[in-house]
């Protein structure tokens, strides 16, 4: 008889954000959404409040990680980090940015000694945590040197937009675009190209993963007339990939690769920047689209979106990226337990 999956670890996110809201309403769409279990590490006060502003129906259940399967279809499940939230919705502030920063902590420590199948992150304001001292650029960056200490070695964490419609990956992500060239190298090419191609075939199960690599340039360069990096770094790597058994095409017009017929013929776009990647996926599937991290010894998924703060605590939230997140961790992490037991 085979075990049931351990729940989702679920962290609360910026808690003057949407992440409660996004949270308490994908609960409530629980059976028609069909979402597996999940566990919110979170302060059970601060949820309990949130339900009651948006005027929500939600018993709050305070469990451990054992508990959370059998309470969530009658409560949501919160595991207590222990650190009091009293931030007011839409007013961000630093006193949030402990729970924040614990909630992650514990997700991913809760993942590595098997308590929880996957990490699923509701949205951060790095703004906030910065002011707090956080030192990494973001979620991504963190969760890598999280696994890091558990594995003994930081791994190299990939970010891939996945929706049913496209998935993209920016090779470079959270730097100025003046210093996208600079930063773009063939061995960074490379090296994220295995990543996805791997990630891909174990976790997606693509039988052989297809890239189709974006060039940097207009016109993928035009023959070197409108840049060198095209010819000079990105079709090296390409080649590179390709010699070591990868489906890789490229450097490829950035401006043809995302129409209908273009999407049919790979299944991830590698893109030079982040708005290469992030304006055609956000275009495309903006509603449910999902942020999965490649590369770490753990599945983590989130939405694709900021914290709105604009609409926090107002009940307009839209909990459709969210519930693509989880379903997308079970989907993913029950895939790897298989391959393991395998």
């Amino acid at each position: 008889m085979t075990a049931a999956a351990p729940p989702l670890a679920l962290t609360l996110g910026e808690p003057a954000g949407i992440g409660p809201d996004i949270t308490l309403l994908a609960w409530r769409r629980r059976d028609a959404a069909a979402l597996p279990p999940f566990a919110l590490l979170a302060d059970p006060a601060c949820v309990a409040a949130r339900a009651r502003r948006l005027g929500l129906d939600v018993p709050v259940e305070t469990v451990g990680f054992g508990e959370a399967a059998a309470v969530f279809p009658r409560a949501l499940p919160v595991v207590d980090l222990g650190v009091p939230v009293a931030t007011e919705p839409g007013v961000p502030d630093g006193s949030s940015a402990p729970a924040a920063i614990a909630a992650i902590d514990r997700a991913v420590d809760a993942v590595m000694a098997g308590e929880a199948a996957a990490v699923v992150t509701n949205p951060i304001a790095k703004h906030v945590l910065y002011q707090a001292g956080f030192r990494q650029p973001g979620h991504t960056e963190y969760l890598a040197e999280l696994a890091g200490r558990h594995v003994g070695a930081t791994p190299r964490a990939v970010m891939m937009l996945w929706s049913p419609a496209l998935a993209v990956v920016p090779v470079t992500i959270h730097v100025p675009l003046s210093t996208v060239p600079v930063r773009l190298t063939r061995d960074l090419i490379v090296e994220t190209g295995r990543i996805v191609a791997r990630d891909l075939a174990e976790r997606f199960g693509v039988a052989r993963p297809r890239l189709a690599v974006a060039g940097l340039n207009p016109h993928a360069g035009e023959g070197g007339a409108l840049g060198a990096e095209d010819e000079a770094v990105i079709a090296p790597a390409v080649a590179d990939l390709v010699a070591e058994g990868i489906a890789a095409r490229g450097p490829l017009p950035a401006d043809t690769l995302f129409h209908e017929a273009a999407r049919k013929t790979y299944d991830a776009a590698l893109c030079m920047y982040h708005d290469q990647a992030l304006i055609p996926i956000k275009t495309l599937s903006f509603h449910d689209a999902v942020n999965v991290t490649l590369g770490l010894p753990f599945v983590r998924t989130s939405p694709d979106h900021g914290t709105a703060f604009d609409i926090a605590g107002t009940g307009r939230a839209d909990p459709s990226s969210l519930i693509a997140a989880l379903r997308l961790a079970a989907r993913l992490s029950a895939r790897s337990r298989a391959a393991a037991a395998a």
